[in-house]
């Protein structure tokens, strides 16, 4: 398997379709797929309205590739710090940063950095045989890929305490009753609802999604102030585009907007 079967794309309309593709090892995250992973999101950035990201065979993601190599345990002054800068810090911020809508699609295992991967969706849809996992504390580091700060806002620091102190199975079905997933369905419906997400999602108007997605990162660390100052600039931004005109006519009218993600 060469580096580029790592990570499949396709499109689906205005859709782009991202598969992490190493089921052997349940998509662990090695340096060459991580890197053929932030290819495909700047593509789809490029050319698509929404991704749908997922794994394939049994499992989202097993977490870092800790067979791959990158980090040679016998150097006293290894540097696990900076294998993260390099290799997965950058695909969070690039999730954080996409212009455009993203759905993650969980089947069973999400953990480690993959849990990471998998929470940054914007919409995320888990198969009820789905699971997250924070093991770190079974190898003596810490949560990474930003979990903390994702887990901790979303479930509340006890829960996510929890979660990373005891490296235990979080079931999809808790986590859906915690709010830590937007959507809980039969494993078999998994594919197709979330596809529906995303279909949903391109067709919408896609600059307005952009600036919603900017704004809901933002409010985690800003004041209200702050808040309304940066939703004054973007409302004005979202205001000038062409689907907002679309919008407003089609209420006016009683009828279906028709964006076309201008």
């Amino acid at each position: 398997m060469t580096d580029q079967d790592l990570v499949q794309y396709e499109k689906d309309g205005d859709v782009a379709l991202i598969h992490l593709n190493d089921p052997k090892t349940l998509n662990a995250l090695s340096e060459p797929l991580t890197g053929a992973l932030i290819d495909a999101l700047d593509r789809a950035a490029g050319e698509a309205r929404a991704i749908l990201l997922s794994g394939r065979g049994k499992g989202f993601s097993s977490g870092a590739n800790l067979a791959s190599g990158g980090v040679d345990i016998n150097d006293p002054e290894r540097d696990i710090g900076a294998h993260l800068d390099r290799v997965f810090n950058p695909v969070i911020r690039q999730i954080r940063d996409l212009p455009i809508p993203i759905v993650t699609a969980i089947r069973g295992p999400a953990a480690g950095v993959g849990c990471s991967i998998a929470l940054m969706g914007d919409i995320i849809v888990a198969a009820k045989g789905a699971y997250f996992l924070q093991a770190f504390c079974n190898i003596g580091l810490i949560p990474d890929g930003g979990s903390p700060y994702i887990l901790a806002r979303a479930i509340g620091r006890v829960r996510a305490m929890e979660m990373m102190m005891l490296g235990e199975r979080y079931p999809a079905e808790r986590a859906f009753q915690d709010g830590l997933v937007t959507r809980l369905v039969d494993d078999e419906a998994l594919e197709e609802t979330a596809l529906g997400y995303a279909r949903r999602l391109a067709a919408g108007p896609t600059k307005a999604l952009g600036l919603i997605r900017r704004s809901a990162w933002a409010a985690l660390e800003s004041s209200l102030d702050d808040q309304l100052d940066r939703e004054r600039v973007w409302q004005r931004d979202a205001g000038r585009t062409d689907d907002m005109v679309e919008g407003v006519m089609a209420f006016l009218q009683k009828r279906e907007a028709k964006f076309k993600g201008e």
